[in-house]
Order: C-alpha cells, then sequence, then structure tokens
C-alpha cells in the first residue's frame, strides 16, 4: 500500500513491516498526507500478528528526512489555514507512537536526519546511523525551536551537549548523534539492504534480541565525532540558564569553538534562542514526553502569530538569501514577558485523548 502520490510505501518482507519515505526530491521531508498514512501503516503493522518488528527508511540516498515540510507550514500559516496546526496534531501523536511502539521500531537514519526526521528516528527502539548520517535541530536558524519531542531527548544527552545542539542548530555525524542518545549503532550504508533483509527474516520467537545480535555484527565504529574531546569546554559554558550569560563566556574565551560558536548564536534568532533555552530547562523536570510534546504545541501556535519564523523560511527556502532579518534584532531587546506567552496553558491540549 502508499500514500498519496506514492510518497510514502509501505510494503511487507518476510515477518517485517517497511515504510519508505519517498519525496527524495524533497528531501523525504513531511508534510501532513506522509504523517496521516503513516500513522495508519504504523497501527496495521501493530494489530498483524505476520509482522514482527517495523523498519522506516528514506528513499533517494541522500536523507532519511530532512523535517517537516517548513515551505507549507509557512504557506499555511501565513494565510491562517486551520490545517498548520492539524499537521502538528498529527504529527507528535505520531512521535509518542513511535516512542510507545508496541514492536521494534527500526529507523535507518542514513543522510540527512533533520528537525522532524529526529522525531521520527530518536524516539525509536532501534537508531542506526552511517557514515553519511547528518543530524541536526536547525529551526533556531529559522526563527523556530526544537520539536517533535526533542525538548524531551535532549536534555538527557551528556552534560550540556542537548543544550548546545539545540540552540546552535548544528550538525552532528553519527558518532555525536550516538554520543548525544539520539542513535544506538553505526552500520555502513552499502549494508543497510543486507541488515534488513537479515530482519526481514526473524520470526516472533526473541524477536528484540535478534535485532540486537544483527546490529551488533553489522556495525562498525563510526568515524570519531567532536563531543567526546569536546564535552567539558561545551559544558562549561551552555551550563548557564540565560542565552546571555552562554553568550558572555563565549565573548570572555579566544578558543576557536568558543568562537565559532558564538559566530553561530549571533545568527540565531535571538527570541528562538530564548524560547530553546527555557524549553529545554523546563523539560529536565517534566513528567514525560507528553507533557513536552504538549509545551513544544502551544509554542509553536504561539510561534505562528509572530514574524521571525515567516522571516526565517524566507530566507532559508524562498529567497535563499541566508540573511534574516530578526525583530527583535538583539537578545537584550527580547524581554521575559516576551518569552513568557509562548508557555501559557494550551487550550486545546493535542494529546487529550491520550491522557489516562
Amino acid at each position: 500500500m502508499t500514500g498519496p502520490d506514492n510518497e510514502l510505501m509501505v510494503e511487507r518482507k518476510g515477518y517485517l513491516g517497511i515504510i519508505q519515505l519517498n519525496r527524495p526530491r524533497a528531501l523525504n521531508s513531511l508534510n501532513l498526507n506522509m504523517v496521516h498514512h503513516m500513522r495508519e501503516a504504523l497501527a496495521t503493522f501493530a494489530d498483524d500478528p505476520e509482522i514482527t518488528s517495523v523498519i522506516v527508511a528514506g528513499e533517494g540516498g541522500r536523507a532519511f528526512c530532512a523535517g517537516g515540510d517548513i515551505r507549507i507550514i509557512h504557506d499555511l500559516g501565513k494565510a491562517n489555514d486551520p490545517d498548520v496546526s492539524r499537521f502538528w496534531r498529527e504529527e507528535f501523536p505520531l512521535n509518542y507512537t513511535i516512542a510507545h511502539y508496541p514492536k521494534p521500531y527500526i529507523a535507518l537514519m542514513d543522510g540527512i536526519v533533520m528537525g522532524g526526521g529526529v522525531g521520527l528516528s530518536a524516539h525509536g527502539a532501534f537508531r542506526v546511523v552511517t557514515e553519511t548520517t547528518r543530524l541536526a535541530m536547525p529551526e533556531t536558524g529559522i526563527g523556530y525551536f526544537p520539536d517533535v519531542g526533542v525538548s524531551w531527548l535532549l536534555p538527557k544527552a551528556p552534560g550540556e551537549i542537548g543544550t548546545w545542539m539545540g540552540l546552535t542548530g548544528n550538525e552532528v555525524n553519527a558518532a555525536d548523534a550516538i554520543f548525544a542518545g539520539l542513535a544506538d549503532v553505526h552500520v555502513p550504508s552499502e549494508r543497510l539492504e543486507e541488515l534488513t533483509k537479515a530482519i526481514s527474516a526473524l520470526g516472533p520467537s526473541h524477536v528484540h534480541k535478534g535485532i540486537e545480535m544483527l546490529l551488533a555484527q553489522f556495525s562498525t565504529p563510526p568515524a570519531p565525532g567532536m563531543f567526546e574531546t569536546g564535552r567539558e569546554l561545551i559544558d562549561a559554558v551552555f551550563s548557564h540558564n540565560t542565552v546571555e550569560e552562554i553568550i558572555a563566556t563565549l565573548k570572555a574565551r579566544d578558543d576557536a569553538f568558543s568562537q565559532t560558536t558564538l559566530q553561530t548564536l549571533q545568527k540565531r534568532s535571538p527570541t528562538s534562542l530564548k524560547i530553546t533555552l527555557r524549553m529545554l530547562r523546563l523539560a529536565r523536570d517534566s513528567s514525560g514526553l507528553i507533557e513536552c510534546l504538549e509545551r513544544e504545541f502551544a509554542a509553536g501556535l504561539e510561534v505562528l502569530k509572530g514574524y521571525d519564523f515567516y522571516e526565517g523560511v524566507r530566507a532559508a527556502i524562498i529567497d535563499k538569501d541566508r540573511n534574516p532579518q530578526w525583530q527583535p534584532a538583539m537578545l537584550s531587546d527580547v524581554t521575559n514577558e516576551d518569552i513568557v506567552r509562548y508557555f501559557g496553558q494550551n487550550p486545546h491540549p493535542v494529546f487529550a485523548s491520550h491522557r489516562l
């Protein structure tokens, strides 16, 4: 079975259910129909006794999933179309479903894995990265913030690794994705097809253990990342609870990493930086994934009422001048009162039907 226009390919191979994101020209970015049909496919596989596990992958070799289709979200938001919130109302429960899926859920994170792509993979039971993996939550660069439940995951990374990832939006490789707890094992991309075939032969007896054994068999050491050696510096800088303190600490240092990081943060939306840091700090004391997703949902609706998201998408996707003019443009002009409204009570919880 397939989704509309074959944007989502769903098939069975032996005991395995396979979901293939099939928008390679758009780097497999998600739209509402893909999310809807993926939820349907997962429900079908969960109820099928002949299916013992599910693999999710991206078509085309360049990307697992580059995230939600922000051009569509931009246009719907500009038009005040209710479908813009409907996308998140379907996407966020999908992230929750993945996190609590009753059968082994295996994400093949080959190529670009960004934004919503992290939501489709990092919540899964088995997260496989390759030598081509480029993982990021780049939302502060488009006037938004890390969502899809990643505000629940990033604070669980060692030290302040998650804070660095959320604020800078920088890409990391396979080793760093594993170090941050967003992936489990590195497998060469040329062996993914062979791995898929081997998993498809695993029947219902001890399937979870069988997958673990196969991943150990296929895994190889990834190329070195930066987190293992750079964590001490990241922790020292990003342990502060205000963006202003983080910036001041970076300015006081003269090493190359600090100066590069400073330049990166100075290009991000000041409002998004403050929303993101508060989101990550609040998540530390949250009860679970649902609470974080609902907080993200409420903040996302507020972002659509503002300026920076539309300006960020314009600069990155529409005009592609890479020169967003944020409003406010300075951190000092973003007050606590400005940020509080993103964290108010959501009158229409996206997870009302999921509560026990």
